[in-house]
């Protein structure tokens, strides 16, 4: 099931996504939701984030080639690297990222896992019993900041800087997906989820050690080599195999 949020007469509800329309949905998001009256084609509706989290947990150096690919000498970890993003930094299909004043300023195509019920110290053989399901992300990221701070909570905090959506899919394996970027149309990012350093299930048993996790809550977990800069009137989506295109437009921050 392929579940959005849209938004209609000045407020946000959960609807059903079958083939390129939107339907009503009644019931409850985490607790199972039914199908109604059609609310009109994606081509007219309105998307808004597919889910507000409480907090926004990311996973750095996920995929070996990108550990690489900005610092040649840098190794492999040998258990997930964790920040967070500020759920003020969400922006929705369609949506624009803003670009504060940078040298450069990178796309950074995510998986993202959706939490669906209370997780706290979960064990890895029982992850998914806790997922909802997923979506696609951009974890966008101030390259000159990040640098400077030596962390990177700055740096990949800004406003619009966490773009997701279209929606959440919750029949997928996320063991083995494509995924992809595309800037301006030209292929950017290309691989699959296999390449993660750590899977899905396992990030979802190591975070809870650390934290709990509510339901809406979102982990996003890494991206693959091919990340790069973005500048003003960009066009920049991501695209994952069983979920869909997360597209999002670039403009200078005024």
């Amino acid at each position: 099931m392929k579940i959005a949020r849209y938004r209609q007469d000045g407020s946000a509800a959960h609807g059903i996504v079958e083939g390129g329309d939107v339907y009503m949905a009644s019931g409850d998001l985490f607790g199972g939701l039914t199908k109604g009256a059609r609310v009109g084609s994606l081509d007219d509706v309105a998307l808004d984030v597919p889910v507000v989290p409480g907090k926004i947990v990311a996973i750095g150096l996920n995929y070996a080639a990108h550990v690489t690919e900005t610092d040649p000498t840098r190794e492999a970890p040998t258990e997930p690297v964790i920040f967070m993003k500020p759920p003020s930094a969400l922006l929705p299909q369609g949506g624009v990222i803003a670009l504060p004043p940078a040298n450069r300023i990178d796309y950074e195509a995510e998986l993202c896992i959706v939490i669906g019920k209370r997780a706290s110290r979960v064990r890895e053989a029982e992850a998914f019993d806790y997922v909802l399901g997923y979506t696609c992300g951009n974890d966008v990221s101030h390259r000159d900041q990040q640098a400077k701070d030596g962390q990177w909570v700055r740096a990949k905090g800004y406003d619009t800087f966490c773009p997701l959506g279209p929606w959440i899919e919750t029949e997928l394996d996320p063991g083995n997906v494509a995924i992809q970027s595309r800037l301006n149309g030209d292929v950017r990012q290309s691989s699959h989820t296999s390449d993660m350093i750590f899977n899905p299930a396992f990030l979802v048993s190591f975070v809870s050690n650390v934290m709990t996790l509510e339901p809406g809550d979102v982990i996003m977990t890494g991206t693959p080599e091919g990340v790069g800069p973005m500048q003003a009137g960009d066009t920049i989506e991501v695209e994952i195999e069983g979920i869909g295109t997360l597209r999002n437009t670039c403009k200078a921050r005024d």
